[in-house]
C-alpha cells in the first residue's frame, strides 16, 4: 500500500518588516510603509506595506524609484534586531503545534504536520489556528499554503496574500489542474534564463510543461532538468522538512574596495568564492542541486541568475565550471562592486555511483580529489593546497605548499 499522504505548511508572514513598523507605530496603519534606504538616498526597498504596494512599490526596487511612486510613504530604516525578536517568537508559536519546524527565512517556514491530526485537526484547520494565534499573539498576518509537499505548499501559499489559506487536494489528478495555469516561472529551480528559454518554445505555463513531457523539454534543459521540471509540475516532491539546524543555503560574497572593470579580476575572485563555497558544503555533508551567480553592479543594481544541477554536487571542479559558465554569461556592461556565489537545494543523500557515473564519468573522482585536497589544507592551513587557474577539467590539480 502507498504511504499515507504528508501534511505540510508552509508559513509566509505578509509584509512582515513593514506589518513590524506598523505594529510599533500605530499612527503608521492604513498609510504606506517602506522600509529600506531613504528616498533621497542610494539604496533599495527591503520590504513594503500592502498600501505603498497599491503604488507599485516592490522589495530590492531602488528606494529614489520607490519614492517617485509612492512620495507620500513612510520611510524607515531596517531594525534587524526586532525582525528577529519577532521572528523567533512566530517560530515559537509554529513549535506548538509540530517539532518539525524548519525555517527557509526570517520571515519563512515550513512544518511537516503529518500524524497530528488528532491533536490538531486536518490541514485546514491547524492552518486556521496557526493563523488565529499569530494574529493574537503577536499582531502580525501569515499566509498559509497546505499541501502534500513543500513544493505544493510553497505556491499554495503565495496564491491569496495578505491573510491568505489554500487547501491543494492531494489527488493527483486535482493537483495537476490546480497547477497548469500558472506562470512556469514558479515551478522552483526555473530562473529567468530558463524561463525566457521555455517562454521562446512556447512554454508558458505549469500546464504547458505537462503537456511537453520529458521528451518535449530535453531539447530545451537537457534530460536531468527536464526530468527535475516534469516532476514538479506534476506536483511530485519528495524533499524532506528539516529541523532548524539544517542548514539551507550556503553562499559567499565579496565586495570590492573599489567598483571593478575587470572581467578577469571579478571571474579570479568568483571562483575564490565558489572554491569556498565547496569547503563549505563538504565540511557540512551537503550535495547542492542549485547553484546561484549574484552580481551587483555600479550603480546600485543587482542581478541573480542560477542553474539546477543533477545529480547534486559538492566537488569544487564543477562548482568552479558552473561558477565561471554562469559570469561568462552575464554581459558585463558597468564595473562591478559585489559578487557572489551560493549553493542552495542542499541535500545530505550522497549521489549513487550509477547516476554519478551517468552525469559524468568523472563526477565521484573529482569529489575524492577536492575531499583530499580538504584534508590537506586542515592538515598543513588553509590555502596550501588549490586549483590552479585553468585546471576545471577534472584532471588532478597542481598543489602548492605554502610554508
Amino acid at each position: 500500500m502507498a504511504p499515507p499522504a504528508r501534511t505540510i505548511l508552509h508559513v509566509d508572514m505578509d509584509a512582515f518588516f513593514a506589518s513590524i513598523e506598523q505594529l510599533d507605530h500605530p499612527e503608521w496603519r492604513g498609510r504606506p510603509v517602506i522600509v529600506g534606504a531613504a528616498p533621497d538616498r542610494r539604496g533599495v526597498v527591503a520590504a513594503a506595506s500592502y498600501e505603498a504596494r497599491a503604488f507599485g512599490v516592490r522589495s530590492a526596487m531602488p528606494s529614489r524609484e520607490a519614492g517617485r511612486r509612492c512620495p507620500q510613504a513612510v520611510f524607515v530604516r531596517p531594525r534587524m534586531a526586532r525582525y528577529a525578536e519577532m521572528s523567533e517568537r512566530v517560530r515559537g508559536i509554529l513549535r506548538r503545534f509540530t517539532p518539525v519546524v524548519e525555517p527557509v527565512s526570517i520571515d519563512e517556514a515550513v512544518l511537516d504536520a503529518t500524524g497530528t491530526e488528532r491533536l490538531w485537526g486536518d490541514g485546514e484547520a491547524l492552518a486556521r489556528r496557526i493563523q488565529t494565534a499569530i494574529r493574537e499573539e503577536l499582531g502580525l498576518s501569515a499566509s498559509i499554503g497546505v499541501a502534500s509537499n513543500r513544493f505544493l505548499a510553497k505556491i499554495a501559499s503565495d496564491l491569496h496574500k495578505p491573510g491568505g489559506r489554500v487547501v491543494v487536494p492531494p489527488d493527483p489528478a486535482a493537483v495537476r489542474e490546480f497547477l497548469a495555469p500558472l506562470p512556469v516561472g514558479r515551478l522552483w529551480g526555473v530562473g529567468q534564463v530558463t524561463e525566457r528559454r521555455l517562454v521562446a518554445a512556447g512554454v508558458r505555463t505549469i500546464g504547458d510543461v505537462q503537456r511537453a513531457g520529458v521528451a518535449g523539454l530535453m531539447p530545451l534543459l537537457g534530460r536531468p532538468t527536464a526530468e527535475w521540471l516534469f516532476a514538479l509540475a506534476e506536483g511530485r516532491d519528495d524533499r524532506p522538512v528539516g529541523g532548524p539546524e539544517e542548514e539551507r543555503s550556503i553562499s559567499r560574497e565579496h565586495t570590492f574596495e573599489t567598483d571593478c572593470a575587470s572581467r578577469a579580476a571579478v571571474e579570479a575572485r568568483l571562483l575564490e568564492l565558489a572554491a569556498d563555497v565547496g569547503r563549505r558544503l563538504r565540511e557540512g555533508g551537503w550535495y547542492a542541486g542549485v547553484l546561484r551567480l549574484k552580481v551587483r553592479w555600479a550603480p546600485f543594481r543587482t542581478v541573480t541568475r542560477q542553474r539546477t544541477v543533477w545529480p547534486p554536487l559538492c566537488d569544487d571542479f564543477s562548482l568552479r565550471e558552473h561558477a565561471r559558465a554562469l559570469w561568462c554569461a552575464e554581459p558585463m556592461r558597468q564595473p562591478v562592486r559585489l559578487i557572489g556565489f551560493g549553493a542552495a537545494g542542499l541535500t545530505r543523500q550522497p549521489p549513487s555511483a550509477d547516476l554519478l557515473e551517468s552525469a559524468t564519468g568523472e563526477r565521484r573522482r573529482r569529489e575524492l580529489v577536492s575531499r583530499a585536497m580538504d584534508e590537506l589544507n586542515r592538515r598543513y592551513g588553509l590555502g596550501a593546497v588549490r586549483l590552479a587557474g585553468g585546471e576545471d577539467d577534472g584532471s588532478p590539480p597542481r598543489r602548492r605548499a605554502r610554508a
